[in-house]
């Protein structure tokens, strides 16, 4: 198939079709463990899995990402609210996973969660509250606002995760941010198609 008919095949998807693509950021892969085993023998003995906690750097970046993945999340279900377009909501749905597999990892390192309790469009970080406004004012001016908001959001997601991924030590952290950023570059590709549609 054509490189230059993609973009505009999967815009179209987005724009018209309820379906989700599955597959992208579906949450962790195996922790980071060392253990202890004892035995005297082949096949005898016990062996005992311990995590290895989270560094101060990746704790930093697991508590950001999960509050910006559900900012995005937020923002596009406001937006297909508003606008009734599909890539709106299909990426809000997407998001929703991209949550959710930070989610998890917060609980298996034994990190809190910020967003505990928290109603959408409310952040433990004040920067994200402050930019959630900003994001929403813009995309409410219109359709074209709307799509360049969605551009704004992935462009930051994936120079976050970039830089969460430098200071990322442990396989499983690395495999999701991985993950969340694959789909952050598919859906900065849709918007930048859905902008030049609409002109």
């Amino acid at each position: 198939m054509s490189r230059i008919l993609l973009p505009a095949m999967l815009a179209s998807a987005l724009l018209t079709s309820p379906a989700v693509a599955q597959g992208q950021g579906q949450g962790p892969g195996p922790g980071a463990a060392t253990g202890t085993c004892t035995g005297t023998g082949v096949g005898t003995g016990t062996c005992t899995p311990v995590l290895v906690p989270a560094t101060a750097d990746e704790a930093k970046w697991l508590t950001f990402m999960r509050e910006e993945e559900r900012l995005a999340q937020d923002v596009y279900q406001f937006l297909g609210e508003k606008w009734k377009l599909k890539i709106f909501q299909n990426i809000a749905l997407s998001e929703s996973k991209h949550t959710a597999a930070v989610g998890t990892l917060l609980t298996r390192y034994g990190l809190p969660d910020p967003s505990l309790g928290l109603p959408a469009g409310t952040y433990a970080d004040q920067g994200l509250n402050e930019l959630y406004a900003q994001l929403i004012a813009k995309g409410s001016l219109s359709i074209k606002d709307a799509l360049e908001v969605g551009l704004t959001i992935e462009t930051k997601d994936i120079a976050d995760l970039e830089t969460a991924l430098k200071v990322a030590e442990k396989f499983d952290i690395k495999r999701v941010y991985t993950n969340l950023m694959d789909a952050s570059f598919n859906h900065q590709e849709a918007f930048e198609t859905c902008l030049e549609i609409f002109g």
